[in-house]
């Protein structure tokens, strides 16, 4: 799990207002910042399957948010995956 002071970094960076906590896009960084933490886990514990299956439900729900931005709203989509640079 995150931090609380690294989670309110990441919400603050992302948000799009003060009290924001549960935009589309704050929950695509909260789950990019998992699963970076998940990846440096795996480089030592290969063969940690359960925590392997919870990275895999982590990428698709991230995948689903941001397939909805895109459908909603792509301006929003591409500062999204900018800023985190998820794409190439």
């Amino acid at each position: 799990m995150l931090a609380r002071e690294q989670k309110k970094s990441v919400i603050d960076q992302y948000g799009t207002h003060a009290t924001d906590t549960g935009s589309p896009e704050v929950q695509v960084a909260l789950l990019s910042e998992r699963i970076g933490q998940l990846t440096d886990h795996f480089k030592t514990h290969q063969k940690d399957h359960g925590s392997r299956r919870g990275l895999l439900m982590l990428v698709s729900k991230r995948r689903r948010l941001l397939d909805y931005l895109k459908q909603y709203d792509s301006e929003r989509y591409k500062t999204v995956v900018q800023r985190l640079g998820l794409r190439k």
